[in-house]
């Protein structure tokens, strides 16, 4: 039997928070499957080290996605696309609402929404018929825990503004990948003792037995993108986390 095209192959497919972590993991897959990539993240250093893993061809650029007129340069000078990937985030600093410095917490909203709005902004111009855009939340907008109130925040707003997009959009197609815990590079605050307790107490919790696999949250990215029919939703992939 002969091997079946996959329906990225030749397709451009532009990766902001490309460099580690979900964005890597998904940029290799994609590659895999015959796409090319370009990735973009804020550090040089890690771009360069991203690229040795990925296809001769492929392309890196360090932008700070925190930035508005970043975005809208590099959306300027990268031409026609297929499928935009949004997964640049910081570290979030768990914190009780009485404890929160407001001001601080406002900085937070920069990279994860507000990047990912200025991305679907000047991004969708260059994207080509029958392409997608894809983003990432969190299952703290669905199952929170007692700390959690900005990132279930911001979660919850990037959820609602996948289905704005995918409205106003149309026929573009928007949905986000909302992952449980998974195995990435967000949890590096914690000492590798501390960090490797969490997960294996959060997975040995989880219904799949494990937390997640950045190369589990690509798998659905790609799927997003190559499927032509969903848009305007929020696909959970948390190893059964929101129903224990």
């Amino acid at each position: 039997m002969e091997n079946k095209i996959s329906a990225l192959s030749g397709k451009k497919v532009v990766i902001l928070g490309g460099s580690s972590g979900l964005g890597l993991a998904t940029a290799e897959a994609a590659a895999a499957e015959g796409a090319k990539v370009v990735i973009v993240s804020g550090n040089q250093q890690r771009i360069d080290q991203a690229l040795q893993s990925l296809p001769e061809g492929s392309e890196g650029y360090a932008a700070d996605l925190g930035k508005e007129d970043n975005i809208r340069t590099f959306f300027e000078k990268t031409g026609s696309f297929d499928h935009l990937v949004y997964t640049a985030a910081e570290n979030l600093n768990l914190a009780n609402i009485g404890e929160t410095e407001i001001d601080k917490a406002r900085e937070f909203f920069t990279l994860r929404y507000w990047g990912a709005f200025a991305a679907v902004k000047y991004g969708t111009p260059h994207i080509n018929k029958g392409g997608s855009i894809n983003l990432t939340s969190g299952i703290a907008s669905i199952r929170p825990g007692k700390g959690w109130a900005l990132a279930s925040s911001i979660c919850g707003a990037m959820e609602g503004f996948v289905r704005a997009a995918a409205v106003e959009l149309a026929p573009i197609r928007v949905n986000s990948v909302v992952p449980g815990v998974v195995k990435t590079n967000l949890w590096n605050s914690m000492t590798e003792a501390d960090r490797e307790n969490f997960y294996k107490t959060v997975g040995d919790s989880m219904l799949v037995g494990r937390v997640g696999e950045a190369g589990d949250i690509a798998q659905a990215f790609l799927y997003l993108m190559k499927q032509n029919f969903g848009t305007g939703q929020n696909i959970v992939i948390d190893g059964g986390a929101v129903l224990i």
